[in-house]
């Protein structure tokens, strides 16, 4: 991996604390071993050849899990009754955070949970380089290499000024809200999900003129107030002691926030899919998730369309 990476084998051995000569023996060693040619080597240059790549992937994997397997080892040499590194996106409302560690608390006393909040490009990345081992996603995103728990939709409303004319509607349209800057959340804290609110806005017959990033309740708050804009927000977002900001449903068919939780294939083991099981009924119990559509396989598309 560190020849590959740094493509010099100088820069390697520095990189990992040993002399070049027995670091040249080892990649001749390893090549036989697997009897495929991993570098091609000049007096200039180190490159990678077509089957050094393919298995590049592979052996970050290998090491991955050697580092995870001598951590657990390490925490059953000190007695430790065990850990699960946990995430959940920063827009969940904190009723929904206490009732998931209540419930997960009752399933798995003995177990530490070390909780992250951390936004779906963050949790993708820390899943994929072992980091994490379950974390609560917004779809649409690459599941590649993850399995996941049921998939539970909560439709999104608009948040607007109390004496904005939309706000005397039962239900907004989309095509009202034209004129209205629009605020996200940044794009790449979920980049497939922030474009999917865009297209589901423009087929409602909303582009908005601007589009401001925000995700503090107080800043977005502002925002609404002071800058001509609204925010999509499911109802929980709505804060019942404000005066001046109100939560309406959109009218049609509304876009929707789609949340699951997400785990490396594989490594699914009681803890993980009890994290998943608490995720679940505390996303339905406290923050009015419902199941989305019917079971069937997901597929990452580059639009807005969540299903195949």
């Amino acid at each position: 991996m560190a020849v590959a990476e740094e493509s010099h084998f100088g820069r390697a051995a520095a990189r990992l604390g040993i002399a070049q000569p027995p670091l040249s023996q080892r990649i001749q060693r390893l090549e036989r071993e697997l009897g495929v040619r991993l570098f091609e080597r000049t007096s200039r240059q180190v490159t990678i050849t077509e089957a050094g790549r393919l298995l590049l992937a592979e052996a970050r994997e290998l090491l991955a899990r050697s580092e995870s397997f001598l951590a657990a080892a390490r925490r059953v040499r000190d007695g430790e009754t065990g850990l699960l590194r946990a995430a959940l996106p920063p827009d969940l409302p904190g009723e929904t955070v206490a009732a998931l560690l209540d419930d997960f608390g009752r399933r798995h006393a003995g177990l530490e949970l070390e909780l992250h909040e951390l936004s779906t490009a963050q949790q993708l990345a820390r899943l994929a380089a072992h980091e994490l081992d379950v974390g609560v996603v917004h779809h649409p995103c690459d599941v590649s290499g993850l399995e996941l728990g049921p998939v539970l939709r909560r439709e999104l409303g608009v948040l607007l000024p109390r004496h904005a004319p939309e706000a005397g509607l039962d239900a907004v349209p989309l095509g009202s809200l034209t004129g209205y800057d629009l605020i996200l959340f940044p794009r790449p804290a979920a980049p497939a999900l922030y474009d999917d609110l865009l297209t589901a806005c423009a087929r409602g017959g909303y582009t908005p003129a601007a589009v401001r990033h925000g995700q503090g309740a107080s800043f977005v708050r502002g925002l609404v107030l002071s800058a001509r804009a609204v925010a999509l927000a499911p109802r929980d977002a709505a804060h019942p002691a404000s005066a001046d900001v109100v939560w309406r449903p959109i009218a049609g068919d509304p876009p929707a926030w789609r949340h699951s939780a997400a785990w490396p294939k594989g490594r699914g083991d009681a803890a993980v899919q009890a994290f998943a099981d608490a995720a679940a009924h505390a996303l339905r119990t406290t923050a009015g998730a419902v199941p989305d559509a019917p079971a069937r396989p997901l597929h990452l598309r580059p639009a807005s369309e969540f299903w195949l």
